[in-house]
């Protein structure tokens, strides 16, 4: 394969349309842009939403609720995802490597449903009471961390 011999996908790539040129090409005169308004112009572009000069939808529809701008976002697990981790010390980078988690850079949270067999140092940002209590209960230890 050389620079030379490059050729796009077979269907990726269509012909340009040559507009102007005239009654029998179909798209002469105006070129396909029709008579006057807004499409006729150069540089011509709705926005997103656009619903020419009518009230948008999403303005027109009355806004309810309120969203926390100061909410924590939590990785959720639960003691019954931890019995795929090896007993012992479990971090942030336990549960990423065995695919607890997806990112490192949000705090995990271990909430109690389950049971928990094995003994786990387990160090995340935060815990619920009884994901606590059943951790420590089969001789483990928790640890909040920043």
């Amino acid at each position: 394969m050389e620079l030379h011999t490059l050729k796009p996908a077979e269907g990726s790539t269509r012909n340009r349309r040559r507009v102007g040129r005239g009654p029998g090409s179909g798209l002469g005169k105006t070129s396909g842009r029709g008579h006057k308004g807004q499409g006729s112009r150069s540089g011509a572009r709705k926005r997103r939403g656009h619903e020419g000069g009518q009230m948008p939808l999403h303005r027109r529809v009355p806004k309810r609720g309120f969203h926390n701008i100061f909410k924590k976002q939590f990785q959720v697990i639960n003691l019954t995802d931890l019995d795929r981790c090896e007993a012992g010390d479990v971090s942030i980078e336990t549960l990423k490597s065995v695919g607890l988690i997806k990112k490192l850079y949000l705090p995990v949270k271990v909430l109690g449903d389950g049971e928990v067999q094995k003994a786990f140092n387990v160090k995340v940002a935060a815990f619920s009471k009884s994901a606590v209590q059943k951790i420590e209960a089969a001789g483990g230890k928790t640890e909040v961390t920043k």
